[in-house]
């Protein structure tokens, strides 16, 4: 199974506070969302904050066309989470990349994670990957830092780091890594089909060809939840 980073939350630079609520009938405007998406967003979402900006101009970092900008929004939940289908109504809706912080409970309860789906900017509608998460975290622990980043497009692959169950390559853009991951759940996939299938198959020819195709896709994903470069 692919494993979750640990982290931390961030303390966001004060020169790029927003603190700005959005309403949610926003987002009901700027996407086609579904009657079962506005029930969760009824159903789920207490409030949604656009809490920061991060950008050139707040935090003098020089963005690119993949991420002009990293807006950080906080949703507070009505209840013990909000979907991704709540936050994916969200990112399609903002034509810039989001780091969200999901936020439940109150006072010693209250409690946070960090999450964040891959998103291609272009000409058409953002498409957001597969969501990636940090587990819960305690709301009065110490935030840290940004990360050291030389623009925002190293920031952003930095931020999502720690949200991701494999270790960023050295070199490797937000793009790469969230299609490895997506590979690798692909593959640990089909790895429990094959196990599955050797544990049904009665035949030992048949067994023996399942297990070579069970060691090649074990193999494929050994290299791709690697901290290091797959072998060549």
């Amino acid at each position: 199974m692919l494993d979750r980073a640990q982290a931390s939350l961030y303390h966001w630079p004060e020169t790029a506070r927003v603190e700005r609520p959005v309403p949610k009938g926003k987002f009901y405007a700027h996407g086609k969302v579904t009657s079962t998406v506005h029930e969760r967003f009824v159903g789920e979402v207490q409030r949604i904050t656009w809490a920061y900006k991060l950008a050139e101009t707040t935090i003098n970092l020089v963005g690119s066309v993949a991420v002009p900008e990293i807006q950080v929004f906080r949703i507070h939940a009505k209840h013990d989470d909000v979907s991704d289908v709540v936050l994916s109504a969200i990112d399609k809706a903002v034509k810039s990349v989001i780091i969200f912080e999901v936020h439940r409970g109150d006072g010693h309860a209250g409690r946070t994670r960090m999450v964040a789906a891959h998103k291609q900017l272009g000409p058409a509608a953002p498409k957001p990957s597969a969501y990636f998460t940090t587990g819960w975290l305690a709301d009065d622990s110490e935030r840290v830092p940004l990360p050291a980043a030389i623009n925002l497009p190293s920031l952003y692959a930095a931020l999502l780091a720690p949200l991701l169950p494999v270790a960023i390559h050295p070199g490797e853009d937000a793009a790469a890594v969230a299609t490895r991951v997506e590979r690798a759940r692909k593959m640990e996939r089909e790895v429990a089909a094959l196990q599955k299938q050797i544990r049904n198959e009665p035949q030992f020819n048949r067994k023996v060809e399942l297990h070579r195709a069970l060691r090649t896709r074990q193999a494929t994903l050994t290299d791709l939840t690697s901290p290091n470069h797959p072998r060549t």
